[in-house]
C-alpha cells in the first residue's frame, strides 16, 4: 500500500511539472536560466519608458560624471563657456586701485586722511594704467594691487577731468602685466552681452554680466559738461566698480564703468561706461602730452539763446576772428563833448549749427569741436543780419587745453 502512495505523489508532481512546461516554456530555457543568473550577479536599474504625455528629459551636463583627466569646462552650456572664457582672458589684467587723501575740515581747521577705492585696466607692458578721474582725483599717494596680490605705489602720468579719463604709472614686471585688447565701440548693438570686471567693496576681480541697454546716452560729469555717446547697461555696477572694464563676448574692450543711476548708493540695474573710441582718442595724447589736446575755437563767450549760440566775445586774431566770425559790434555816440559807446550784441552772429548738425547750446558745439583735431575745418552755419550763412573755421591748437572754457551767459 505504502508503495503505491509514493507512486501516485510521483505521477502527481511529474504531471505538475509537465503542465508548467507546456504553458510557459520560455521561463524555464537555458538562455532565460543564464539570464536570470546573471541578473543575480549584476543587478541594473532599468529606465522607465517615456510616457506619450511627459517627453524625455536630457540630464544637464553637469550632471554627466567626468572622465578621468577631463575638464568640466567640455560639459558646461555654451553661454558659461563664454563667461568663463573672457574671466579667463581678461581678469589678470584688471587692477585694485586704493588712494589716501586729505580733506581739510574748515571750521576746525584739520586736515583728515580718507581712503578710495576703484579699480583699473593695464594698458601695456610698461606699467601704464587706465582708470577713471574721479578715482585719483586729489589723490596724495595711488597704490595698484595686481591679480598676484603685489601693490605697487603708483603716480599719475596724465589726466582729462571734462571726460573722467587719467592715466597712470606703477613699476612693475612686464610679466606681471596682462594690457587688455581695445575693440571698437561704434560696433555696438542694444542687446549685445556685456561684461563688467572690478572691485565692488573691495572685492577684487569680480565678475557681473548683463546686455547693452541703450546706447548714445549723455552723462553730465562737471562744469556743465557732458560726456556723449555713453554705453548704458543692466550689468550690476557698485561703488568700487569705477574705471573697471566693460567687455564684449570676446574679451575686447568695449567701455569703461565710471557711473550708476541709483537712489541708495547701490546697483539699481542702470550703469553708465565710456565708450572705449573716446578713450583710444585721448589716451595717446595723456602719455605724451599728460593732457588732452584739445582744438582752439577762438570763440571766449556766448550768450545762450533759444535759437543758437550768440557770440559775445572773441580772441583777438584767433580762429574765430581770422575766419570771419562777429562778435558784438561797439557804436560810439557823440553827446556833446563826450564820446560814449554802446555795445550792440545783436549784430553778433548767432551759431545755429555745425557741418549740418544743429546747436542748441554751447556742450553740443564743444562737444561736437572736441571730436576733432588741431587745423580741421569745420563749418558753422550762422544767422547774420537775419540770413544764415556758412562759416569755414580752421580750429587751432590750444596749448593750455582752455578752449572748452568759454564763458556761457
Amino acid at each position: 500500500m505504502l508503495r503505491s502512495f509514493a507512486t501516485c505523489l510521483f505521477s502527481a508532481l511529474l504531471g505538475g511539472l509537465i503542465a508548467v512546461w507546456l504553458t510557459h516554456p520560455h521561463e524555464w530555457s537555458p538562455k532565460a536560466a543564464a539570464a536570470a543568473a546573471g541578473e543575480a550577479k549584476s543587478p541594473q536599474v532599468a529606465l522607465a519608458a517615456p510616457s506619450n504625455d511627459e517627453p524625455p528629459q536630457r540630464p544637464g551636463p553637469l550632471l554627466a560624471p567626468v572622465p578621468p583627466g577631463g575638464s568640466i569646462a567640455a560639459d558646461l552650456y555654451e553661454d558659461e563657456r563664454v563667461g568663463v572664457a573672457v574671466y579667463e582672458r581678461v581678469n589678470r589684467g584688471v587692477v585694485n586701485i586704493t588712494t589716501q587723501s586729505v580733506k581739510v575740515d574748515r571750521f576746525f581747521l584739520l586736515e583728515m586722511s580718507t581712503e578710495g577705492s576703484g579699480s583699473g585696466l593695464v594698458l601695456d607692458k610698461l606699467g601704464h594704467v587706465l582708470t577713471n578721474y574721479h578715482v585719483v582725483e586729489n589723490a596724495r599717494q595711488v597704490q595698484v594691487t595686481l591679480y598676484d596680490g603685489e601693490t605697487y605705489t603708483a603716480e599719475i602720468v596724465g589726466a582729462d577731468p571734462i571726460n573722467d579719463i587719467a592715466v597712470i604709472k606703477i613699476d612693475a614686471p612686464e610679466n606681471t602685466l596682462f594690457p587688455l585688447a581695445f575693440g571698437d565701440s561704434s560696433q555696438l548693438k542694444v542687446g549685445m552681452r556685456v561684461f563688467a570686471i572690478g572691485n565692488p567693496f573691495g572685492l577684487e576681480r569680480t565678475m557681473t554680466s548683463g546686455i547693452i541697454s541703450s546706447l548714445n546716452r549723455t552723462l553730465q560729469v562737471r562744469e556743465g559738461r557732458s560726456i556723449k555717446s555713453i554705453i548704458q547697461t543692466d550689468a550690476s555696477v557698485n561703488p568700487g566698480n569705477s574705471g573697471g572694464p566693460l567687455l564684449d563676448s570676446k574679451g575686447r574692450l568695449i567701455g569703461i564703468n565710471t557711473a550708476i543711476a541709483t537712489a541708495s548708493g547701490q546697483s539699481a540695474g542702470v550703469s553708465f561706461a565710456i565708450p572705449v573710441n573716446l578713450v583710444a582718442r585721448v589716451v595717446p595724447q595723456l602719455l605724451i602730452h599728460g593732457r588732452p589736446i584739445r582744438p582752439l575755437t577762438g570763440i571766449e563767450r556766448v550768450y545762450q539763446t533759444e535759437q543758437g549760440l550768440l557770440i559775445a566775445r572773441l580772441t583777438p586774431d584767433g580762429p574765430a576772428e581770422r575766419a570771419g566770425l562777429r562778435g558784438p559790434k561797439i557804436v560810439r555816440e557823440r553827446r556833446g563833448p563826450f564820446t560814449i559807446e554802446k555795445i550792440d550784441r545783436l549784430a553778433a552772429d548767432l551759431i545755429i549749427g555745425v557741418d549740418e548738425k544743429p546747436i542748441t547750446n554751447y556742450d553740443d558745439l564743444m562737444g561736437y569741436i572736441e571730436s576733432k583735431q588741431p587745423n580741421d575745418k569745420v563749418t558753422l552755419k550762422v544767422i547774420r543780419d537775419g540770413k544764415p550763412i556758412d562759416v569755414v573755421l580752421i580750429l587751432g591748437n590750444d596749448p593750455n587745453s582752455k578752449a572748452r572754457k568759454a564763458e556761457v551767459n
